[in-house]
């Protein structure tokens, strides 16, 4: 077994993966799995289709004889990170730097800082002594659609053995969100036929009619700010699904007919709607809008929302050592979001701001660091050490 590494020390090597999508992250999956492997530990990668990534499953200890199945507790966070090319960083994004009262580098914040407090914690951990286990789920491409947490939740095979109760380490300032918004992302095709523009009606414009489109969805996104779904009093800011027609690409040139248009569209769902619903107004409104004109209609992606119960276990244990005493939610989606598909209930909690993340100069407020890695072992404690 290797040496252990401080807080900071882990999160240094963390950070020095380039981990943004379009990297593998096999070498990160493997110096985790390496430094977390010894007895008692069981240690699994879970491979993407393609066998380019992976999420990492490690569990200290087992439940003991006679207890319930599901107690103990899941630490979750994602290994990818967003691109660092922006203007602005005044360091590498990948070497871990110490500024002011903060540590600098990209994932810093979103997420590393507790990926390595929560590897620690089960790093230091002796399995023996656990009544029941501590469960890691690391995951892959969280920032390009949740796609490690859905692979997680739609084959692994061992769900209903996992511990119920689950933090999911997102930035949160160690305030604890108990319900996010779920994510659809559309795509619309329009097609045409290209031409010389001198001689435009030898073609078909396939831009013109993507504007009928635009419009349409626009008045299905004035529709849906004036309605107030459930739960829409906890998130005041956007009480409603938001609808937003993010990217229009097509043509080549000034001088050409364009015989293509794409539209990327993303809704914003709040928990407990079903997407099947808001993918059905929205491929009404283009119908709608084009009549006969076919059109292609594709989900990229669906990303459910989350909702714990305000009395769950996890969420009073966290909301008691914090001193909160309100429900608070977040109007993006988590990997808790599928989680919950398989039985978990998951409160987000984690160090650092999500004003930080995605910026350049990332950091992480060390006094944040510290005190999330006393909290973390205060959780572990609660679910994991204590009988039933």
């Amino acid at each position: 077994m290797k040496n252990l590494l401080s807080d900071a020390e882990l999160l240094a090597r963390l950070v020095g993966f380039d981990t943004t999508s379009h990297n593998s992250n096999l070498p990160i999956a493997e110096f985790i799995a390496d430094y977390l492997d010894g007895p008692g530990v069981e240690i699994e990668l879970h491979c993407s289709p393609d066998g380019q990534k992976a999420n990492l499953i490690a569990t200290v200890g087992s439940q003991r004889e006679g207890h319930d199945t599901r107690r103990g507790l899941v630490l979750s966070g994602h290994m990818d990170v967003v691109p660092a090319v922006e203007e602005g960083w005044e360091s590498d994004p990948f070497t871990l730097t110490k500024r002011d009262e903060s540590y600098v580098g990209r994932g810093s914040c979103d997420m590393k800082g507790f990926l390595a407090l929560a590897i620690n914690a089960a790093r230091s951990l002796e399995p023996d002594r656990l009544a029941h286990p501590l469960v890691l789920i690391l995951t892959y491409d969280e920032e390009v659609g949740l796609l490690g947490a859905k692979h997680f939740a739609e084959t692994w095979p061992d769900a209903a053995s996992l511990p119920r109760n689950a933090i999911i380490g997102e930035p949160t300032s160690l305030e604890v969100i108990r319900m996010h918004k779920g994510y659809i992302h559309a795509r619309i095709g329009l097609t045409g036929k290209a031409a010389h523009s001198g001689y435009p009606h030898l073609g078909e414009n396939a831009i013109e009619p993507a504007g009928r489109v635009i419009m349409a969805l626009s008045e299905l996104r004035d529709h849906l700010e004036r309605e107030r779904p459930a739960h829409c009093e906890h998130f005041p800011e956007v009480p409603y699904v938001a609808l937003n027609v993010a990217q229009v690409n097509g043509g080549v040139a000034v001088n050409v007919v364009p015989d293509r248009c794409i539209l990327e569209v993303g809704m914003r769902s709040l928990p407990e709607m079903e997407s099947t619903s808001l993918v059905q107004r929205m491929r009404d409104a283009i119908a709608g809008a084009l009549g006969e004109k076919p059109f292609m209609f594709e989900v990229v992606n669906d990303s459910p929302p989350m909702l714990l119960d305000e009395e769950a276990e996890i969420h009073k244990v966290l909301c008691a050592e914090v001193s909160q005493h309100e429900s608070l939610s977040a109007s993006y989606a988590t990997d808790a979001g599928w989680f919950q598909t398989i039985g978990l209930d998951c409160a987000i909690f984690g160090p650092g701001s999500i004003s930080v993340a995605h910026k350049p100069n990332e950091s992480m407020p060390i006094p944040d660091f510290v005190r999330a890695a006393e909290l973390l072992r205060k959780s572990i404690r609660h679910f994991c050490l204590t009988t039933d």
